[in-house]
């Protein structure tokens, strides 16, 4: 990846108080970015901050699922550091539990972040994008490719990311702007211990066991996911893939669309994931 790729650059980072968005804060201050860094935790952000040394960075507290507060957020971004270059929509939530014991509010909630949160966030900024020939870089899932029991919440709202996603590509090509849909299979953060779990009375699991499970899947760092990202942004790559798992159960979910739901079960032995 060559530096030049985003020094100077101004980098638009939601979710920036932990995780993959801390990652790449941290990334891309090492590589000269000027970062608009935002979260609902401004004291992760703070953490954050302290991270990047004399990078030019603003920080803000932004919850991605306040439409008003989106909407400002860009002319904020302008004034501050000038135009974006690149806008990464990281802020996310999940939630574990059956459908059927889940209420309507819930879903409601995941959605309003991890969907209409990207959506309001590249609406605002496409305008900015279109004038720097920027790239925006939105974060699916692995489960924005394949569907899994008791996630219903998370993949609903990240095949509707991968759709959206997706299809704006084809429309913003002819306005050079650049358009990537990230899908991270298990990554060490901290998305799926700060998850809400409805009741799901045919696991027979504690809340303690399905975190256990879930840091034996997660075998991917942040700091690594956070440079395949860059490495893919920089080239413009549609879909971005993350980790040797997410590749695994996208090439199963592609040969075996009929089945590999069942292939799945079996290889995670049934293990609740995110």
């Amino acid at each position: 990846m060559k530096s030049e790729t985003f020094q100077d650059k101004v980098c638009v980072i939601t979710g920036a108080a932990s995780g993959i968005g801390r990652a790449l804060a941290v990334e891309l201050a090492g590589l000269g970015a000027k970062l608009a860094l935002s979260d609902v935790n401004m004291d992760g952000l703070d953490e954050t901050r302290a991270m990047l040394g004399q990078t030019e960075v603003n920080l803000s507290h932004l919850d991605v699922s306040d439409a008003a507060a989106i909407a400002a957020y860009p002319a904020h971004v302008l004034a501050e550091l000038g135009p974006a270059d690149f806008v990464f929509n990281v802020a996310g939530l999940t939630r574990v539990g059956e459908f059927k014991n889940t209420p309507l509010a819930s879903m409601e909630t995941i959605l309003d972040v991890n969907y209409w949160g990207v959506v309001r966030m590249t609406k605002g900024f496409l305008d900015q994008l279109i004038e720097t020939k920027g790239t925006v870089v939105n974060i699916s899932s692995l489960f924005g490719l394949i569907g899994y029991k008791g996630q219903t919440h998370y993949c609903a709202s990240k095949f509707a990311v991968r759709g959206f996603t997706e299809t704006l590509a084809l429309e913003m090509a002819d306005y050079g702007v650049g358009v990537c849909s990230v899908h991270p299979g298990g990554v060490a953060t901290n998305i799926a211990r700060n998850a809400e779990v409805d009741y799901m009375p045919n696991t027979g699991k504690t809340r303690e066991e399905m975190d256990a499970e879930f840091d034996t899947l997660a075998i991917t760092t942040a700091d690594k996911a956070a440079r395949t990202i860059l490495e893919g942004a920089a080239r413009r790559k549609l879909r971005i893939i993350v980790g040797a798992d997410a590749k695994i159960a996208s090439f199963i979910q592609r040969v075996f669309p009929q089945s590999y739901t069942k292939i799945l079960n079996l290889y995670t032995k049934d293990k609740v994931l995110n």
